[in-house]
């Protein structure tokens, strides 16, 4: 039976990962942060590894546990691990300065801004897979994810659990921002498809399509009548558009769109228990 291990299995997507890889079959290593130093011990084969290992809403105050997740430990599985193929799981946030999230387009950080220390160690992590000499090394540069058990740690997240707790939500960012989402129905079978027959090294797994929070606010108030508003003077965030031509060509695009699945989730009974989402 071919194996699969998710390290990071206690996480929203590593979760999902393992749920999909058991369904199908495959016998499953699910690796949480406490299993970590035993599987590491141990050297067995790994079959097909997917690192969800990953720091998120607290990186600035975790400096050093930010960059041993996403660069130490990626070092250490690449050179201790037996393993038939590796998918290091990245972020689009390293798109942060560019005009347009584009594979191979080269990007800019800054490293004395405190928020870049995110992009750094991840573009280090992406440079220790992306110079491994083996073709089954890759990476897949995720945009936000949403869907069921997603937690907290979210801007999603953080509204559907304020509104559902509280039916109003203050935005500290301007309603002007935009982000790409991306279901976790859509992100599981293409991680599966990229680690099985990806014909190139990186890729983009995102919808392609940018949303305001104004849309996502119109969305929840006509749906719920939620009161959704912005702090005065909030800033405005934009993230630019990621181009999703690589995954697309290959594997098809993704067909979910988040304005179409907030109502359904923002009702889910899931989202009042919504938790922060563990580091791995």
């Amino acid at each position: 039976m071919r194996v699969a291990t998710v390290l990071g299995a206690g996480g929203f997507i590593g979760r999902a990962l393992v749920a999909r890889l058991r369904a199908e079959g495959r016998n499953v290593n699910a690796v949480t942060r406490a299993d970590l130093p035993e599987f590491l011990a141990l050297c067995r084969p790994a079959g097909d590894v997917f690192y969800c290992i990953g720091l998120t809403a607290d990186f600035r105050t975790r400096p050093l546990a930010t960059a041993e997740a996403h660069c130490g430990l990626v070092a250490r599985v690449l050179s201790e691990v037996f393993f038939n193929s590796f998918l290091l799981l990245s972020s689009t946030r390293v798109y942060g300065r560019a005009e347009i999230g584009r594979e191979e387009l080269p990007l800019t950080v800054q490293p004395g801004a405190a928020d870049d220390l995110y992009n750094i160690t991840k573009l280090a992590g992406e440079a220790l897979c992306l110079s491994d000499p083996r073709p089954a090394v890759r990476v897949a540069r995720l945009s936000n994810v949403y869907g069921e058990g997603m937690g907290t740690g979210s801007f999603l997240g953080q509204i559907l659990a304020e509104g559902d707790a509280r039916g109003a939500v203050m935005l500290r960012q301007s309603l002007r921002s935009t982000k790409d989402y991306i279901a976790i129905s859509e992100v599981v079978p293409a991680l599966l498809a990229i680690a099985d027959r990806g014909e190139a090294r990186l890729y983009n797994v995102a919808s392609g399509v940018n949303t305001t929070h104004d849309a996502i606010a119109g969305v929840l108030r006509n749906a719920l009548g939620w009161d959704i508003s912005a702090h005065a003077n909030a800033a405005a965030t934009r993230f630019p558009r990621i181009d999703i031509a690589r995954l697309s060509v290959e594997f098809g695009p993704p067909r979910n769109r988040i304005l179409d699945d907030l109502p359904e989730m923002a009702r889910s009974p899931h989202t009042a228990s919504l938790q922060q989402e563990p580091v791995c």
